[in-house]
């Protein structure tokens, strides 16, 4: 599901999402700052302009591969004429452009456009608009730039809660003595698959091998359920070994305990809240 954000323009609250990486702001909100009464007029006047469509047509073709050029050539030819008008739905279903989305919906209906258009169309409008519309849209991009480092932080601090006590335990119950550093680092290799194997149902190198693509490991892709439940299975593990459980017993009792942990956490009101907000931030 598209999450709407909200920005407030000289008074004007202008919606935007995020589509793939990439900002879409509405334009139909920014046409309320000059026609309150009827934005899709606003928006329509805007698309008869020749400019209008050679900005769009040159957009299309330097960010849209499938942009269909010569329907864009039969609008460019049209476009001034006293009898031309164009609607949004038609530019996108005619040229298949991806710059400009119509969306229908309770709350987030209307014509949205990718950030480079709607700093186009805001100029259009009013350049005192435009300039406040990019003041706002930065304001809130550094907000959630800043947001999302300190949930990165958290997210990453859970997982190392325990961690020092689970190393610990590994260096003065498994690791015996005048082995090389690489053998060393085997078996603290070993330990964490086996956390991995409770939690995830695979190890680093399975899901290295099904993810050859992204960055980091499975750990960094992890929900907050998932980062809580691998905090509390490090300190049990750790008193696992102590009490010098074998392998194959941890790993059972480990799994066990996971799903319970994953059932009750997944359930938890306050841990979805956390979820959800964490979410929003990402």
């Amino acid at each position: 599901m598209t999450k709407i954000s909200k920005m407030n323009v000289l008074h004007k609250e202008i919606s935007l999402y995020n589509k793939d990486k990439e900002d879409y702001i509405s334009l139909t909100d920014i046409a309320r700052y000059k026609n309150p009464e009827e934005p899709k007029d606003v928006v329509r006047n805007w698309m008869r302009a020749k400019s209008t469509i050679e900005f769009l047509g040159l957009w299309e073709k330097i960010n849209n591969p499938l942009f269909k050029g010569i329907e864009f050539d039969s609008f460019r030819n049209e476009a001034g004429s006293n009898a031309f008008v164009l609607a949004p739905q038609k530019w996108i279903e005619t040229t298949r452009a991806i710059g400009i989305v119509s969306k229908s919906g309770r709350y987030d209906s209307g014509t949205y456009a990718h950030k480079d258009i709607a700093f186009e169309f805001a100029s259009w409008i009013s350049a005192e608009f435009k300039l406040y519309l990019i003041k706002e849209f930065q304001r809130l991009k550094n907000e959630e730039s800043e947001r999302k480092s300190l949930d990165w932080d958290i997210k990453r601090n859970l997982t190392k809660i325990n961690y020092r006590v689970h190393t610990e335990a590994i260096k003065n119950n498994l690791i015996p003595e005048k082995i090389t550093a690489s053998e060393e680092m085997l078996i603290y290799a070993t330990e964490a698959d086996i956390l991995n194997l409770a939690l995830f149902g695979m190890t680093a190198k399975e899901w290295k091998n099904k993810n050859p693509t992204f960055e980091g490991n499975m750990r960094d892709y992890a929900d907050v359920c998932q980062l809580v439940c691998l905090s509390n299975l490090e300190n049990l593990n750790a008193l696992f070994i102590k009490e010098k459980l074998d392998k194959a017993k941890r790993l059972v009792k480990l799994n066990e305990i996971a799903i319970e942990q994953m059932s009750l956490l997944t359930k938890d009101t306050g841990m979805k809240k956390l979820e959800a907000k964490n979410d929003k931030n990402l």
